[in-house]
């Protein structure tokens, strides 16, 4: 169904509402500009399948109402970008939230798996390779985009129940959960301009000071950009962020010696170095915390290296995908001592964490037997 009236998404809402799953998918434009261009919403049951023209349907509540409904569970995959279109268009936040992409990781298959392999895996169903490039803004849409956009969702509500009976036997809904609560919580702390900064390319060599500052330079672009609808790069690159900070000019004579900066306008100039004032005289106790690489060297290295094939060894056993695991930046923490490392507490512990202790206290070494790695 294509659905462009107001009335149309209504009666569909209210059919729907008695369902446990409603699969979810978005088509939006964001190339131009800050706030995404929804232009249309796919949604699924096990019984229909819809296409919702976003940019003619006035009133979306009902779809609201129901993405609030925390009785049926909203199925996506790779849900990241959906949940923040969603969000920005409408003013909600589905939950509760299952994503196929993340679940598919505990499964035994690799990270960040695609929706057609997914489709063929669970389904049995091969996809045509739809065009990357489709411009979802233009009207009218043909038969073949729209049974493109509906394809999208059309099997998410049958492989969420063949997910669920599976997690279920293995007993890891309880590991899924609270990293399906954590994709959640990222889209909300992105959308926070207090926290933008956290994204900035190139500012691991900043001191908390510098990072302070850009905390409110990058605060101030965000605002910018949402105001005049403009991507936030266009607003000011990132490298000139980070020059900003390094050089912390307090008159906007100083500022305007940064190259780059030369179409400044004055109002521009001044709010950026009040930012920069505002995040170097704070209290040095409220700057940003400084996480630090761990410092490579050949003894590190080799303890990592062996962790690393523990690590790979017990993502093998359990079936879970090795990267959502630990990262080796993860392992070195962890061999360092790192009190707060995911790997201390929860399913991670469990999966490996215990296991790497033993390893780093000597209690426990590796072997090869028949080809493979072996616990001794």
């Amino acid at each position: 169904m294509f659905l462009s009236s107001d009335d149309d998404v209504k009666k569909f809402c209210e059919r729907a509402r008695g369902k446990r799953v409603l699969a979810v998918d978005t088509e939006f434009l964001r190339e131009r500009t800050y706030h995404p261009k929804l232009c249309l919403i796919q949604v699924a049951t096990h019984d229909e399948v819809a296409a919702i023209d976003a940019l003619c349907v006035g009133d979306l509540s009902p779809l609201a109402d129901l993405f609030e409904d925390e009785s049926i569970t909203k199925v996506f995959h790779a849900c990241d970008q959906d949940l923040e279109v969603i969000l920005d268009h409408m003013g909600v936040l589905p939950r509760p939230v299952f994503d196929t992409q993340l679940a598919a990781s505990f499964l035994g298959h690799r990270m960040q798996m695609g929706y057609g392999a997914l489709v063929q895996t669970f389904e049995g169903v091969h996809l045509a390779k739809a065009d990357g490039l489709t411009d979802w803004s233009k009207r009218p849409l043909d038969d073949e985009q729209l049974q493109y956009a509906e394809d999208d969702v059309l099997y998410l509500p049958g492989i969420y129940d063949k997910m669920m009976d599976r997690l279920v036997r293995l007993d890891r809904l309880s590991w899924l959960e609270p990293e399906l609560e954590a994709l959640v919580q990222a889209v909300v702390s992105r959308r926070d301009p207090n926290n933008a900064y956290q994204h900035l390319k190139r500012s691991s060599s900043l001191s908390r000071k510098q990072l302070s500052m850009a905390r409110e330079v990058c605060a101030w672009r965000e605002g910018v950009a949402s105001k005049r609808d403009l991507p936030r790069k266009w607003v000011m690159q990132d490298e000139i962020v980070v020059e900003i900070c390094r050089r912390a000019p307090r008159t906007t004579d100083r500022l305007r010696r940064i190259r780059g900066l030369d179409n400044l306008s004055n109002r521009d100039a001044n709010d950026i170095v009040q930012a920069v004032r505002r995040g170097a005289d704070m209290d040095p106790s409220l700057y940003p915390y400084v996480r630090h690489r761990p410092h490579s060297n050949a003894e590190l290295d080799s303890v990592v290296d062996l962790m690393y094939s523990m690590l790979r060894m017990r993502s093998e056993r359990c079936g879970v995908a090795v990267p959502l695991i630990a990262t080796r930046q993860d392992l070195a923490s962890f061999a360092m001592g790192s009190k707060d490392s995911p790997l201390r507490e929860g399913w991670r512990h469990e999966v490996v964490g215990q296991r790497l202790e033993q390893l780093l206290a000597g209690e426990v070494g590796l072997t090869v037997k028949d080809g493979r790695i072996e616990v001794l």
